[in-house]
């Protein structure tokens, strides 16, 4: 073998042993392991809904935050509730991270026919008073929810009082800048409530928030 042969095995093997290293390193501790990020943020498009405290709620309101967005509807039977009820049991500690923007959690009714905005006061209010419920009509709702990578549908005729509406189930995140990053998948277990888990969206928003 010529020195030169010599020399390109031993610079094969160099990036072999590189390429090995970088595949095999486990994620650095100080990296969000939970959520789902999206190769590049989102813009979202212009939008102009409500709040339930009836005041306009706009890209501007998602400025300076990072929001945790949730979409679902008040008749919700199982999910919105409980997907609520586990941001609640977390709402202290991300109030309590010291970063540079505060946490907010947001709640988008995709059922503006039912849900006005004195009965999403009502509701995000029994989970806790500081939860910002918002809705629209649907050709504001839609562009926005799929812009997030979210979708809903009315699952059957709205003539019937007692309708259910399909919709995503993971928590969406938007930075400080109003750009969708990534969302918290909900968690399938058989025989429970699909979910996204708080103390995963903790675990990550103490991570990101720092940034």
């Amino acid at each position: 073998m010529t020195k030169f042969q010599a020399g390109l095995v031993a610079l094969i093997a160099l990036i072999i042993g590189i390429v090995a290293a970088l595949t095999l390193s486990p994620p650095k501790s100080d990296e969000p392991s939970y959520i789902s990020l999206y190769p590049q943020p989102r813009a979202l498009p212009d939008f102009q809904l409500i709040d339930n405290h009836q005041q306009a709620f706009t890209t501007e309101q998602l400025l300076q935050h990072w929001s945790l967005v949730f979409v679902g509807y008040t008749f919700c039977p199982d999910v919105c509730p409980t997907t609520l009820a586990e941001l609640k049991s977390i709402y202290p500690q991300l109030k309590a991270l010291s970063g540079k923007y505060p946490v907010q959690v947001v709640f988008m009714s995709v059922d503006p026919q039912r849900d006005t905005p004195e009965r999403l006061d009502e509701y995000v209010n029994f989970f806790e008073p500081e939860f910002v419920g918002i809705t629209g009509e649907h050709k504001e709702l839609f562009p926005l929810v799929r812009a997030m990578g979210m979708m809903y549908s009315m699952a059957e005729n709205t003539d019937n009082p007692d309708y259910l509406v399909d919709h995503s189930s993971s928590v969406i995140l938007v930075n400080p800048q109003a750009q969708v990053i990534g969302r918290f998948k909900a968690q399938l277990v058989p025989g429970k409530i699909a979910l996204s888990d708080g103390q995963q969206i903790l675990a990550d928003m103490k991570t990101i928030s720092a940034e």
